[in-house]
């Protein structure tokens, strides 16, 4: 009878403590790490990781796999990237709690908010809870193939508690706050990890299915305190927050008031590097740094990946910030068409893009890109538009004479709303993030948004690319730096208790990769894969060079295939009990 599961021989361990590699074996028995170097010992399996780097498994803070989890346990894209613990609820949307004649209205928001198809949720997802005791049972009891933790999501609360009307128009009475506080208590107390908010105001970049506002995207300011007072009170927790209603100065003077007054972790979404400004990130880290001198247990969660946008406009959702766009872009295929062809709609449209504010110039740059540099990047088998393809959407519009969205209207109408618009890699700045991860402590790579956006984003790829960029080929950050920053930073964000490194007595979530190999396949903005339950589909990315990906001690991933294995567990609190 073998001493132990399984043994990776011969690798350099990177343990994601930030300490020197060091060239060793890691010994593995019961799920956990039980010896990291040389024993007279044997294994059930030995995997040989000569050549190879040995490091803790990756830990996603901002994922949106609430539905995929139900269909697929891995939680691809991320998992497929080494990733091996997941955050669920986040941006305060989830579905739970959800009273049963609310279930359908629940997946509606998320076909537009985060993009997940309809279809694939209704036939997915096997609704068994209505609580958030019960759901957490439920997902405690579902096949994982990645280690979960779960946010109270605050806009299913809220509508489970004022109802949907009120929640998107009013603020809580003072007995629905008590409510929600105590609903938030029973929650914490079954395992959940906090609370999340999306508060983006009325002109929300992620809107409900309908164009209204998401229900915390007005949510007003007493009404998250009293939800910060709970984990304040019990000292446990944290808060995930997206905040940008328009003024800074009072956006980031909420956020140190709730850290105040949660005394916990607080998530900031998102901080993101320009090409030229390095004003960017560093004002936001400066601000960071300042609320930490004050006692504010404030971290940025900064969006690392590069991956890009390709999308048409029967799907798109991203320029909802624009009143126009919202308004031509919400409703069913049918009604978009007759709206795209309206006269007064596509006025609307031209007239605010020549009057847009800065804010929503930026936005759109972020998501999608300014419409004049998309490229056409496919046209639906339409011959007569092939001409297009490769082209920009503002050469276009000089050679016709037209604006830049008359372009994309019109060739959206001929091609059926299929016509797909790339945003083009216009670059970015290395040095810029190296330095918003290099120079700040309490900064994590990131914003996945894995499993949201499905038809025109791929995420879940950033950690190999921030490995085989930054590190491989920018050579800007140190593999000791980049494996403490996917990992262990945001796992002490989160209050996982024992994962995030390669030490004795931890969990044993680890990946065994191939620097030189690492790889995204196939790169930018991923291949269409039919792979959603009712026949839906989504846009891949997958990984090259991760040799094994392990999951409490069990194989999930070997060389790219997954074996099948489901050994992911619930972390309640952040810890499997």
């Amino acid at each position: 009878m073998s001493d132990y599961d399984l043994l990776i021989r011969n690798g350099t361990v990177v343990d994601g403590t930030r300490k020197p590699r060091i060239k060793a074996d890691v010994w593995i028995k019961d799920g956990r790490v039980a010896h990291i170097g040389a024993l007279d010992a044997s294994a059930e399996r030995e995997l040989d990781a000569q050549g190879k780097i040995v490091a803790p498994g990756f830990v996603d803070l901002h994922t949106h796999y609430d539905a995929q989890i139900r269909w697929d346990p891995w939680c691809t894209i991320s998992g497929w990237h080494g990733v091996t613990s997941v955050v669920l609820g986040n941006c305060g949307f989830g579905f739970a709690p959800a009273k049963a004649d609310f279930r359908e209205r629940s997946m509606l928001t998320m076909t537009r908010t985060e993009a997940i198809p309809f279809d694939a949720m209704k036939e997915g997802m096997i609704w068994d809870w209505e609580t958030i005791p019960e759901y957490l049972d439920s997902l405690d009891r579902a096949d994982k193939g990645v280690n979960v933790i779960q946010y109270m999501p605050t806009a299913s609360l809220m509508t489970y508690v004022m109802g949907l009307e009120a929640a998107k128009t009013r603020p809580a009475t003072p007995d629905e706050r008590k409510e929600m506080q105590r609903l938030l208590h029973e929650g914490m107390d079954a395992g959940l990890c906090g609370f999340s908010i999306q508060r983006l105001g009325k002109d929300s970049v992620q809107a409900d299915f309908d164009g209204s506002p998401m229900v915390t995207d007005t949510m007003v300011d007493e009404d998250i305190l009293a939800l910060a007072e709970v984990l304040g009170e019990r000292g446990e927790g944290f808060v995930q927050i997206t905040q940008a209603e328009g003024d800074i100065k009072k956006d980031l003077a909420f956020l140190e008031k709730l850290a105040a007054t949660a005394r916990r972790p607080i998530l900031h979404n998102v901080v993101i590097p320009s090409r030229r400004d390095p004003e960017v990130h560093r004002r936001p880290l400066r601000w960071i740094d300042r609320c930490r001198e004050d006692g504010l247990l404030i971290y940025a969660q900064c969006g690392t990946g590069r991956s890009g946008f390709a999308f048409t406009l029967e799907h798109w959702n991203l320029y909802d910030a624009s009143p126009a766009w919202r308004a031509v872009t919400t409703g069913s295929k049918e009604e978009k068409i007759q709206k795209m062809q309206d006269a007064g709609f596509r006025k609307a449209l031209i007239d605010e893009a020549e009057e847009a504010d800065r804010r929503l110039q930026v936005i759109q740059a972020g998501v999608g890109g300014n419409p004049k540099y998309l490229l056409i990047q496919s046209v639906n088998e339409q011959p007569d538009l092939e001409q297009y393809v490769g082209r920009s959407v503002g050469d276009i519009a000089l050679e016709q004479m037209k604006t830049p969205i008359e372009v994309m209207l019109d060739l959206s109408l001929a091609g059926d709303l299929n016509v797909e618009f790339l945003g083009p890699d216009r670059g970015t700045n290395a040095q810029f993030m190296a330095e918003m991860i290099n120079d700040s402590p309490y900064t994590i790579p990131g914003v996945s948004d894995g499993g949201a956006h499905t038809k025109f984003f791929t995420g879940g790829s950033y950690t190999t690319d921030f490995l085989s960029w930054l590190v491989r080929d920018e050579g800007l950050v140190s593999l000791e730096e980049a494996h403490y920053r996917l990992s262990n930073l945001p796992a002490q964000a989160a209050g996982f208790t024992d994962r995030g490194v390669l030490e004795v007595g931890a969990a044993a979530d680890v990946v065994v990769y191939d620097l030189e190999e690492l790889a995204i396949d196939p790169p930018w903005i991923g291949s269409i894969e039919h792979d959603l339950p009712a026949g839906e589909w989504r846009r891949v990315q997958k990984a090259i060079g991760y040799e094994w990906i392990i999951v409490n001690g069990e194989i999930t991933f070997e060389q790219g295939a997954c074996t099948g294995a489901t050994p992911g567990k619930l972390l309640r609190h952040g810890a499997a009990v």
